[in-house]
This record gives C-alpha cells, sequence and structure tokens, in this order.
C-alpha cells in the first residue's frame, strides 16, 4: 500500500516506547505511520536467529517484569494479538559459593522464608511498596511531579534514594541477604555506591511479588509483534527500512514522536532545534555498555544449585563487595576481572527457543561504553565458576560487543541498553527538565531516553503521546 503525503502523526522507532505512543496516538482518533530503520520492527524487543539454524534467541532484552506491571501495556488486548506469557517457578535465583542459592518467588512469604534470618528485613523493606503499589505506579514510572500519594511515595523515596552498597549493609545481616539484594539493584547499570541505586532494586522485587518476571513465549519479537498487530487493528501503519536522515524527509503531519535518544534527534533534527536546546542534549551523559552472549546448548546448563534449574532468571556475582566492584569498573571505564552476569535460559521453559533435547541461554555484563574488551572468557568463567561443566554444554556461541549492539540499534548509544546513564539527575529528568517536550512545536521524544528511562513497558511512549494529545497534536 502506497504511503499517504499527510498523516496526523509519524513516529520515528518501532521499539516499545515508540509503539506505545503510536498506539495512544491511534486511540485517540490520530492517523499514524511509523517508521523504523532496521529490516524488523521491535528495537530492544526482537528475536532471531544467532547461533545455530533452529535456535531463536532475544536480540535484547529477555525477561521482562515491567512489561507485565506496565499499567498502559496492561490495558491493552495484547493476549488476542498473539502475546503469551510464560512465567517460571523462581523468578531469580542467586547462586552462593556454598552450591546453594537464595531466590525471589512470587510469593513474598516463601522470599522471606528462603533468606533466613534476613527474611524479615527484607519484608519491612519491600512490603509497603508492593501493598501501595496500585496506587503509586503511575508516580514511579513517569515523570517528576507531585505525587498523588504522597506519604506513600516518600516512604518509598526514604529508602530508594539510598545508595545500595549501604542499604545492603544496613538491612541484611548474612551474605546471601546482601549478594540478592546488591543483584537487585545491578540492573541500575551504575556503581551501587551511588544514591538512587537502591530504587531499582526496590522496584523490581516488588513487582515480581505482584506480576512476576515472565519470558514471552516464541521470544521478545512477540512482545513488538502484539503491539503492531492492535496499532494496524486501528488504522496505523508501519514502514521498515526506512532510516530516517532529516525531518525533512518525512510526510506532513502535526506530531511527530522521536523513538530515539538525544543523539539521535540530533543526528535528524539539528536544523530545527534552537542552539540552546541542542547543547543541552549534547550534555546527555550515557550509561556504561553492555558485553552480551548467546549459545546454542546440547543441554541444561548444570548448576551446582538446583534452584537455578527453575529460575527465569540467574545473577551471578559470589558477594556483594564483588557485584560492587564490577559495578563500578565498568562505569570507571575499565573492564571487570569478575564481572556481575546476568543471565537467562528461556528454552527451559519455552519448547519453541530450540530443538527437542537442546537448548538456548542468554547473559550479559557491564562493560565501558563503547568497549571494545573481549568479555567471552570472563562471562563463560563466572557461569562455570556457579555451573561447572557449563563450556562442555556449548555448540555455538554469539558474541555482542557495544560496537555490534549500536550496529543493530542506533538507539543503543556505546552499547548503553537505557538510554542514557541512571545518575540522579537523570533518574528524574531525561534528557532535559522538560522531559518528552521540545522547543519546536509538535517535536516529542519518546525514548527511554525520558521518564522513567529504560525497560520494556512503553510508559515514556505514553506519557510522550499525552503531552502531545494535550497539545493538540
Amino acid at each position: 500500500m502506497a504511503r499517504k503525503t499527510a498523516y496526523d502523526v509519524v513516529v520515528i522507532g518501532s521499539g516499545p516506547n515508540g509503539l506505545a505512543a503510536a498506539i495512544v496516538m491511534a486511540q485517540a482518533g490520530r492517523s499514524v505511520l511509523v517508521l523504523e530503520a532496521e529490516d524488523t520492527i521491535g528495537g530492544g524487543t526482537r528475536s532471531t536467529s544467532l547461533t545455530l539454524p533452529g535456535y531463536l534467541h532475544d536480540v535484547c532484552s529477555a525477561v521482562h517484569p515491567m512489561a507485565v506491571a506496565s499499567p498502559f501495556f496492561r490495558s491493552l488486548p495484547l493476549s488476542k494479538h498473539g502475546l503469551e506469557w510464560i512465567h517460571p517457578r523462581f523468578l531469580l535465583a542467586h547462586p552462593l559459593k556454598n552450591g546453594k542459592a537464595v531466590v525471589l518467588d512470587r510469593s513474598l512469604e516463601a522470599t522471606c522464608q528462603a533468606l533466613g534470618v534476613d527474611g524479615t528485613n527484607y519484608r519491612k523493606l519491600v512490603t509497603p511498596l508492593v501493598n501501595k503499589w496500585e496506587a503509586m505506579e503511575h508516580d514511579i514510572l513517569g515523570p517528576i511531579r507531585f505525587p498523588r500519594h504522597p506519604f506513600a511515595m516518600a516512604r518509598f523515596g526514604l529508602n530508594a534514594l539510598q545508595p545500595a552498597s549501604r542499604l545492603a549493609r544496613k538491612r541484611f545481616q548474612t551474605e546471601a541477604g546482601r549478594v540478592f539484594f546488591a543483584g537487585l539493584a545491578g540492573h541500575s547499570i551504575s556503581p551501587l555506591e551511588k544514591r538512587g541505586t537502591s530504587a531499582i532494586g526496590l522496584v523490581l522485587a516488588a513487582v515480581g511479588h505482584i506480576h512476576g518476571w515472565p519470558i514471552p513465549k516464541g521470544g521478545s519479537q512477540r512482545i513488538a509483534d502484539a503491539l503492531a498487530s492492535y496499532l494496524r487493528s486501528l488504522g496505523g501503519e508501519i514502514e521498515t527500512g526506512v532510516r530516517v536522515a532529516s525531518l525533512r524527509e518525512l510526510p506532513s503531519s502535526r506530531s511527530i514522536l522521536c523513538d530515539l535518544t538525544p543523539r539521535g534527534l540530533l543526528n535528524i533534527a539539528s536544523e530545527a532545534l534552537p542552539v540552546r536546546y541542542q547543547n543541552a542534549l549534547k550534555k546527555y551523559k550515557y550509561g556504561p555498555g553492555i558485553f552480551k552472549m548467546d549459545w546454542a546448548l546440547r543441554g541444561p546448563i548444570p548448576w551446582a544449585a538446583k534452584e537455578c534449574t527453575e529460575a527465569g532468571t540467574i545473577h551471578l556475582g559470589g558477594s556483594l563487595e564483588e557485584i560492587e566492584r564490577s559495578e563500578r569498573t565498568g562505569w570507571n571505564g575499565e573492564n571487570p576481572q569478575e564481572p556481575f552476569v546476568l543471565l537467562t535460559q528461556p528454552s527451559l521453559f519455552d519448547s519453541t527457543r530450540a530443538p527437542e533435547g537442546c537448548h538456548v541461554a542468554w547473559a550479559y555484563c557491564h562493560v565501558p561504553n563503547k568497549g571494545t574488551f573481549d568479555m567471552t572468557e570472563r562471562i563463560e568463567a563466572q557461569i562455570e565458576r556457579f555451573a561447572p561443566g557449563f563450556r562442555e554444554m556449548i555448540q555455538a556461541r554469539s558474541v555482542s560487543p557495544p560496537a555490534v549492539l549500536e550496529q543493530h540499534n542506533a538507539n543503543l548509544v556505546g552499547g548503553d541498553i537505557s538510554g542514557g546513564a541512571n545518575n540522579l539527575g537523570q533518574l528524574f529528568f531525561r534528557p532535559t527538565r522538560k522531559a518528552y517536550v521540545t522547543p519546536v512545536r509538535g517535536i516529542y521524544l519518546c525514548s527511554s531516553s525520558t521518564p522513567p528511562g529504560g525497560g520494556v513497558h512503553g510508559m515514556c511512549g505514553y506519557h510522550a503521546a499525552q503531552r502531545a494529545i494535550l497539545a493538540g497534536g
């Protein structure tokens, strides 16, 4: 079908936020065109064969606690458009040096029991957030504003704004409790000594108890496909293989929503943006990159701790100090000797991912932005440490350093999967204090470089589209 010459809205980028923005606009009755630079839609939610025929790997994201927690995604009929969630028995397992593992269970009580003497401390930390999540989720997953429930948010903030390393030592007595919380906070991709890193750990824990940490059956691509199918049912259009170099290339529209990082926006719109705003975007800080690996395996990973065989996500770090060192090293431009590794083996729960009897695994660690050092040996050594015999299971591997990730998705600047560094200022103001709004009428940012930041939740796109509608777009 030939493209029209005019639309109410043009969306640049088909990641979860771009598709979310497009859906909001289409629901409001706007004609919408989504343009995607790559040949397939999805941005960070794509799946393909990276190793051997018959093995399906997730190109970027794999486990999706924030997708099921997203108030916007929950409002959409995505199950009717092919999206099916799989919930492993354990959300998370963190193997310990003694051959056992501490787990995050969907049940708060079961998690407390697994933590032993630290169960009471964990309960005191997480229960207030779990109980008040429904009331607070729009404040946590949105731009900074006066909260709807200020007392609940203030209580959350007392712990959330603390450095994770401090909160772990202050609240947990055992090494198991401390390393468990450090692993959760490690998703912040920031040194755990920095203020605000506790927020990520607390939110992920609470969301797990409420909604789980599921994987999509058939790969992360199914999330993008379901969003795209629903958008098309509303009359929206999507074109792939269209790399926008300038706003002048776009058809006429009232609003342009950009699922782009600040650098991406500068590349296509600098001629339209005031110099002061351009300078602000140039100062935006990107975070560490990731070094990602995928494996085709002849069997399941032979974990020493049996809990790992029933967990959707595995955190690998031997102690609080080890995880602190790994996250600090990557932030400071060096490569960790013993990296904190985040891993999942989706084929344990989803038979569509690999041939019968075989498996796929996905893992990454945090490295310097634009880092070029090959972390293959160090990542595999960390897995082998907790799963002796892992290397013997490898049939093929795919290695994705920061440059390869950025090549496949320009929004992953230097391998940064969060759309920008999660320092305290950029947790609240991304990329500027105006968040989604640019100085040019009708042009908006809707990527993870806007609040609430990284994660497959679509809330950045949702909030940006709401702003555009309020402005008459």
